[in-house]
């Protein structure tokens, strides 16, 4: 590679590095700019805070156990019942305002619980509340100025006016009690998913009233005042049953089906535990966590350029690199810190260096050799990939499994290292790389001692 695109290149990776400390640390710069503004008058804007999310365990919250009451359901469908009632729940808590709310459920012989964790959450006592409400289904149809509301509210959305969004349908008498069930189908002609209702005698006339009013207009599902699809009547239905059809996944229909069948057949739950985590029990470890991180960065950047000296410290210019490029994708995603997710994140630190260690270890041999700094440079590169790739690809594979399978603690640990894992591969190819390529042909690559 030619000098002038190795000087292009580190020089994108340092502008990389001083956006990413920016977003990372922006009280610094801030305050260097208040600095510059007082003196010489430059107009240096500031940059606005983006706080790291921090999970329950490092900035409190509530952390709360309760138990589904499935015994007058067929045990065939208590799986889909607690899918269904998680994922009510988990809308109500997200319309509440928690930030990155964890809805788990838990089964086993003798119980089905749903574990939620509300992280920062103000008002405990609110959540709950509205947690342990019944979520209500109900079937609305359009207003007589449907259509007008409806291109005023498209107006509103553009922000070509002024106003509030109104909502263009009105409620019915039809609701979830008058469903008996709610199931994924396929259409028999273009076999495209969707779901199928179908609603106990009442219900039905109730439906049959109601499409023959509305036949060409739309009727909207509505799940807790959220609208959940809105299908155009065809023709008016007796038979009480119909379909939803749609540009629906698999996945969707699934999802649609529980959402609908959990308002209609409501499971009843009761509170079993509630633990409160405090912020300042969270901030304690929020404090610790970051001083082991710091510590074990520094053992590590000591041990680079003690035993590897020149290429050593540039590793460990190109691992505060990396860990700034780290931290500002954890605001960027976000990523929910937990103490195990910042676990995950210092263990790929050790990855990172690991990486380096395999290329200057080969690079030393090269020039051992008699070979030329500059193709020592590339043919330790060359031969430590396969072992850089291997070992990281095993170790991603790991965290993907457990990312997979794992709950919030474990999940958060996965990701927060395959991410790690991902960035140390490109500190170590990319950064660590061009680096080492400013010194070919300077006065530097000759001094022996630096290097071998």
């Amino acid at each position: 590679m030619s000098k002038k695109k190795v000087y292009t290149a580190v020089s994108i990776i340092f502008v990389l590095a001083v956006a990413a400390a920016v977003l990372d640390y922006p009280a610094l710069f801030n305050k260097s700019a208040d600095y510059l503004n007082d003196k010489i008058s430059l107009g240096v804007p500031h940059v606005g805070e983006v706080p790291f999310k921090l999970g329950l365990d490092l900035q409190g919250g509530t952390h709360l156990v309760y138990e589904a009451d499935l015994s007058d359901l067929p045990k065939e469908e208590h799986g889909s019942s607690m899918q269904g009632l998680r994922d009510v729940i988990e809308r109500r808590v997200n319309l509440f305002g928690v930030e990155e709310p964890v809805v788990q459920i838990q089964e086993t012989d003798r119980y089905s619980r749903l574990i939620v964790e509300l992280a920062g959450i103000k008002d405990p006592a609110q959540a709950i509340e509205m947690i342990g409400q019944t979520p209500f289904l109900e079937f609305r149809e359009a207003k007589e100025n449907y259509q007008e509301i409806a291109e005023r509210n498209q107006k509103i959305y553009d922000g070509e006016i002024e106003g509030d969004i109104e909502d263009p349908f009105q409620s019915t008498l039809l609701t979830g009690k008058y469903l008996e069930k709610a199931e994924p189908t396929f259409d028999q002609t273009t076999y495209q998913p969707q779901v199928s209702l179908k609603f106990n005698s009442e219900g039905a006339e109730l439906f049959e009233e109601i499409t023959s009013r509305n036949v060409g207009k739309p009727l909207a599902i509505y799940i807790d005042g959220i609208p959940l699809s809105a299908p155009t009547v065809q023709e008016a239905i007796s038979r009480g049953e119909a379909v939803i059809t749609g540009s629906f996944t698999i996945e969707e229909v699934q999802s649609l089906s529980r959402n609908l069948n959990a308002g209609a057949l409501p499971v009843p739950i009761s509170l079993i535990s509630q633990q409160s985590v405090g912020p300042t029990l969270g901030a304690i470890s929020l404090e610790k966590s970051l001083k082991a991180g710091m510590w074990g960065l520094l053992a590590v950047l000591i041990f680079m350029v003690v035993f590897y000296r020149m290429p050593g410290l540039l590793a460990s210019l190109s691992l505060a690199i990396y860990v700034a490029l780290v931290l500002a994708l954890f605001k960027l995603i976000p990523v929910t810190l937990t103490l195990a997710g910042i676990g995950g994140f210092i263990l790929s630190i050790g990855m990172a260096i690991d990486a380096n260690i395999l290329i200057f270890s080969r690079m030393r041999e090269e020039l051992r050799s008699g070979q030329s700094f500059s193709t020592a440079v590339e043919e330790g590169f060359r031969r430590a990939w396969p072992s850089i790739r291997d070992g990281n690809l095993t170790t991603l594979i790991v965290a993907l499994i457990l990312f997979g399978f794992g709950t919030s603690f474990v999940k958060g640990f996965a990701f927060t290292l395959t991410l790690g894992i991902l960035m140390s591969m490109f500190s170590a190819i990319i950064i660590t790389k061009n680096l080492l390529r400013v010194f070919a042909g300077t006065k530097l690559e000759k001094i022996k001692i630096l290097w071998h």
